[in-house]
């Protein structure tokens, strides 16, 4: 993460997050997304990208600690899903942990909550119908999505609308999930988006979010 230039200062943030690569892949394109449009006024607003540990507890941690540092009024968390053929716009969080793997961290929770005490999902706050419309007038492949998986990528969309929900301080942030496709090289037999058309599509998706997000609409059902 880099601080805005001068002439951007003034500029609202939206906070864009992906992924450190895991499970013995070189690169995931989700971190790569993220820094490629790190920096990148859209819309009156400035993309702030981070790349996030793919590591439960050091995900959740600095997803907090950069809520409170940045103070964005949007917030698009992106990950990876290997298997999709385009964006992937999630509409549900669990509040369930249950990793096929152990994270970056050697830490493998099994049929555990996220949070306790917490609500068992939250819905998406992104207006992802629009976001879907308008990634396909753009030319870009786009589903809706009613599940995150249970590994780092739910959390951090749970952590995320959890703290959206109930902590004054991010009343009327908008907050939602994405998970982005391979890259042809970690699925040469199988769908995947080129580097490019991904940082081209999220772009797309997050414009949209800007113009139709409504905080008080739950679900992203319009």
């Amino acid at each position: 993460m880099t601080d805005p230039a001068p002439g951007h200062a003034a500029l609202r943030h939206v906070l864009l997050t992906g992924f450190e690569p895991f499970g013995g892949d070189a690169v995931n394109p989700s971190g790569a997304v993220a820094q490629a449009l790190n920096g990148t006024p859209l819309a009156g607003h400035l993309l702030v990208g981070v790349t996030l540990p793919t590591a439960f507890a050091a995900s959740v941690e600095r997803l907090h600690q950069l809520l409170g540092q940045i103070q964005p009024v949007l917030v698009v968390c992106t990950g990876v899903a290997k298997g999709r053929t385009g964006l992937a716009l999630e509409r549900v969080a669990l509040n369930l942990l249950d990793a096929p793997l152990p994270d970056n961290a050697g830490q493998q929770p099994v049929d555990q909550p996220v949070r306790p005490g917490a609500p068992p999902a939250h819905f998406s706050g992104l207006p992802v119908k629009a976001m879907q419309r308008a990634l396909h007038a753009h030319g870009h492949a786009a589903e809706l999505s009613l599940s995150a998986g249970s590994y780092v990528c739910n959390a951090v969309f749970f952590e995320l609308m959890e703290a959206l929900a109930t902590r004054p301080e991010h009343r009327g942030v908008v907050g939602g999930f994405i998970h982005l496709p391979a890259l042809p090289a970690q699925h040469p037999t199988g769908p995947s988006m080129a580097l490019a058309d991904q940082v081209a599509a999220v772009a797309v998706a997050i414009e949209a979010a800007l113009a139709h997000a409504q905080p008080s609409v739950p679900g992203g059902a319009r």
